[in-house]
Order: C-alpha cells, then sequence, then structure tokens
C-alpha cells in the first residue's frame, strides 16, 4: 500500500506553505516528516488526510488518486497531538467509535475492541473514561481507536510530544514495534530530531516548505545533502566551519585538513565524535584551549578555541578541564564533509 506525493503545493495568501514537494512512502514504510516550526510538514500531512487542498499536484494511495477525495473516503487514519478522545465515552467506546460509524454489529465491535485493547495493554482500561488515564495511557487509546480501523495508512501530528521525556522513550519504541508489527505504511510529523532517528526508515527534512533531503537516517546523519540538514540533524550539531579550499588543503584559522576540492570557499563538516582529543600535545594534533565544557553524564561535550575558529568534540564522561586550559585536537580527513558555501549544497 505505497503512498505518493507528487508536486504538492499549497500557499496560504502570499506565503508558500508547501512547495513542489514529492515523495513515496512504500508499502510497510515508516517514513518522518521533520524541520522546525512552520516548515510546512503539518501542512503535508493534513492534505494527505484530506484536512487541507493541495493548490497543485497529487496524492495516491495504493495506486489510487485521493486528492480531492473527502478524508472520510480515503481510508486514512489520523493520530493527533492532542489525542482528540471523547470524554464523555468509556475507553471501549471510544476505541470501537470508527466501527460504530460503520454501521458494525455491536458483538463483532466488542471483539475487534478486545482484540485491539490486548494488543496495546488497555484491556484492564476499557470502563474507564479518558479522564482517569494518564498521557501515555490516552496516547495508547488514540492509536488503537486508529488501528481499529484497519486503514491503508496511518498519519500521526507530534502524538508524543505532550508526554514528559521519559514516557516519550518508552512510547516511541512501542509505537516502532507496533508498526512493524502492523507494517502498514505510517507518515509521523516531528521536530525532534532524535524521534526522528530512532522512528524512521526514511527521513524526509523540510525547510521553508521544501524538501531538503529525503533519506535513510543513517544517510541524513552521515552525508547530507546541504548545510541546513547538516546544523539541524544531529543530537549534537555538526561542527560547520567556513574556509577556503586551494592547492589540496582546507584552510580557516587555526586548522589546516586535506581537500580534494577545487579552489573556492567552502564549509568543512565534522560531527563531534569523529573529532580527535587530547588534553596532552600530540603529532600531528593542532593546538587550540578549551572554551566551553558540558558534563552529560556518559560523555562530556567539550567546545575549543583554536585562533577563532570554534570546534566541538567529545570526550569521556569523567574528562576535568577547566575553561582556557590548553588541548589539543585533530580532524581526520576521511571523517570530513565540504560543502559549497555559496549554494551550500554538499560537494
Amino acid at each position: 500500500m505505497a503512498l505518493e506525493i507528487r508536486e504538492i503545493t499549497k500557499h496560504f495568501a502570499a506565503r508558500t506553505a508547501v512547495d513542489r514537494v514529492s515523495l513515496q512512502a512504500d508499502s510497510g514504510e515508516f517514513v518522518v516528516l521533520l524541520g522546525p516550526s512552520g516548515c510546512g510538514k503539518s501542512t503535508l500531512l493534513r492534505m494527505i488526510a484530506g484536512l487541507e487542498t493541495p493548490d497543485t499536484g497529487s496524492i495516491l494511495l495504493d495506486g489510487r488518486e485521493i486528492t480531492r477525495l473527502d478524508p472520510r473516503d480515503r481510508d486514512i487514519a489520523m493520530v493527533f497531538q492532542s489525542y482528540a478522545l471523547y470524554p464523555h465515552m468509556t475507553i471501549a467506546a471510544n476505541i470501537g467509535y470508527p466501527l460504530r460509524v460503520r454501521k458494525r454489529p455491536p458483538p463483532e465491535i466488542a471483539g475487534e475492541v478486545e482484540q485491539v485493547a490486548r494488543r496495546l495493554g488497555l484491556s484492564p482500561l476499557l470502563n474507564n473514561k479518558p479522564g482517569q488515564l494518564s498521557g501515555g495511557e490516552r496516547q495508547r487509546v488514540a492509536l488503537a481507536r486508529a488501528i481499529i480501523r484497519r486503514p491503508k495508512a496511518f498519519l500521526m501530528d507530534e502524538p508524543l510530544s505532550n508526554l514528559d521525556a521519559r514516557l516519550r522513550l518508552d512510547m516511541r519504541a512501542e509505537l516502532k514495534h507496533l508498526q512493524h508489527e502492523l507494517s502498514t505504511v505510517t507518515v509521523y510529523v516531528t521536530h525532534d530530531q532524535s524521534e526522528a532517528m530512532t522512528l524512521a526508515h526514511r527521513i524526509a527534512v523540510m525547510r521553508d516548505g521544501k524538501l531538503q533531503q529525503f533519506d535513510t537516517p543513517a544517510r541524513v546523519y552521515h552525508r547530507p545533502a546541504n548545510l541546513f540538514v547538516a546544523g539541524f540533524v544531529g543530537g549534537s550539531p555538526m561542527n560547520l566551519i567556513p574556509g577556503r579550499a586551494e592547492a589540496g588543503e582546507f584552510a580557516a584559522p587555526g586548522i589546516r585538513v586535506p581537500c580534494a576540492a577545487p579552489a573556492q570557499d567552502v564549509t568543512l563538516g565534522v560531527r563531534p565524535e569523529h573529532v580527535l582529543f587530547s588534553a596532552g600535545a600530540q603529532p600531528g594534533y593542532s593546538a587550540a584551549s578549551v572554551w566551553l565544557t558540558e558534563d552529560l553524564g556518559s560523555e562530556t561535550l567539550v567546545r575549543l578555541k583554536a585562533d577563532s575558529t570554534m570546534i566541538t568534540c567529545r570526550a569521556p564522561g569523567d574528562f576535568e578541564l577547566a575553561p582556557g586550559s590548553p588541548a589539543w585536537f585533530q580532524i581526520p580527513a576521511s571523517r570530513t564533509l565540504f560543502f559549497d558555501s555559496h549554494t551550500t549544497q554538499l560537494l
């Protein structure tokens, strides 16, 4: 049951919310739309659901065009950030509501509800009301209500953003396992890049309504298509250092790295975990000073200053070195990426 989006565009007055976006989610695939607030990801999701109408382009589900169909005719289930449960109904009634609307017999509905509730650990709560449940339990009810329809596609609009950090991690694992079991094409919206990296088969990174990169989490992380993706994706952003490539070398204040790019202005990209760091002088290492440290428990982020260039690297969790202390670092040429400083694209 593939979902295909072809050249979708949506304007709101003079603003282009989604600009000629094309992508395809294959059968059973978990696709995450990732980007900052206002990038167009929720608008794109709402167009797939039929809650917004695109100005141009088309949407196909299982080979059938659904661009102009009413939401109820698309065979798509949507899970919202706000859960959208009926507070006066029991959990059983909330889960079974989509089947009641379709005039299914009550005994059949009860059987389906119990089956879905058992899968999501909701069986003991079926006689409760939503107000008696925790946030995580309410989110599972919203998922159960979507699952019971057995749709051709699931759409999820930041469904975990109202949960606390620990519960988000638990629900993220449950959701990934559930989607694997159901093997239903899923499009998931989030601004949280950690969520995108852990959930997605492929990530569609968006900015200002445009699709920046559509690829696997590993490719998005290790081979970002441009400077925006490089800086946006990653728990600790990629070091992005402007400089110049010339005579086989990248040069910036305090940094020299071999570079095969022709003579031009480039930006060097390197992940903090790939920067080699030492508290003592080492052959081939460059001198710097510690500007700032951030203790994260299992590791420490060390911000170095080499001449006027700032660079972040990772050190062990027990690392202790005061700001201003001398330090040394090396950027392995095999771990570097280079971006055209003018077009921002990966070279």
